[in-house]
């Protein structure tokens, strides 16, 4: 048995879960998200918990165990409170900003970078260097971020580019070549 899936998820007031015909859907204050469930796992609703047992013991059920209980309790979270990604956009002349469904980034290039801002999620600006990504899909928030981070990656030597609010950017020392040297 797995020991993630073994432990059992307490859904906040206001969120359900229903379960049938392999799909499991959880309903909350701030949407609604479906999984498919593998049959080698099955699902126990009792009231405010949250269960999953192995129905079929296979090669990979426990691993797939902890994995269903990962993604239910992702759900579970995120149509209750949701999730954030801010990254941090630093150069000089780089800038972000939301313009109607494109987030339009200026990052140094000889044109604008946009990309299209994906369904379910929401992107702000609160200023020029910060970008805030929100969504109920954990999986889509994260995906969207990384393809924001990957149009300009840090660099190693000034700092340049996107990265998350919380990456700690390795920075390398330049070249010294000539100076002492005689």
């Amino acid at each position: 048995m797995s020991r993630i899936g073994k432990n059992p998820i307490v859904m906040p007031a206001g969120v359900t879960a229903k379960f049938e015909n392999g799909l499991l859907t959880v309903n909350g204050p701030k949407g609604a998200l479906t999984q498919e469930v593998n049959s080698v796992i099955g699902v126990n609703i009792e009231g405010q918990t949250l269960s999953f047992v192995i129905a079929k013991e296979t090669a990979d059920s426990n691993a797939k165990h902890g994995l269903y209980r990962a993604l239910a309790n992702n759900m579970v979270k995120g149509v209750s409170e949701g999730f954030k990604k801010t990254l941090l956009v630093s150069g000089v002349g780089y800038k972000v900003a939301v313009q109607g469904n494109k987030l339009v980034m200026n990052l140094g290039l000889s044109h604008p970078v946009e990309l299209e801002i994906p369904q379910g999620l929401q992107v702000a600006c609160p200023n020029t260097t910060e970008i805030n990504v929100t969504g109920i899909d954990k999986q889509a928030v994260g995906q969207f971020a990384s393809k924001i981070k990957f149009t300009r990656p840090v660099e190693p030597y000034h700092g340049y580019g996107i990265r998350y609010a919380d990456q700690v950017v390795v920075r390398k020392v330049g070249k010294t070549a000539g100076k002492g040297k005689k």
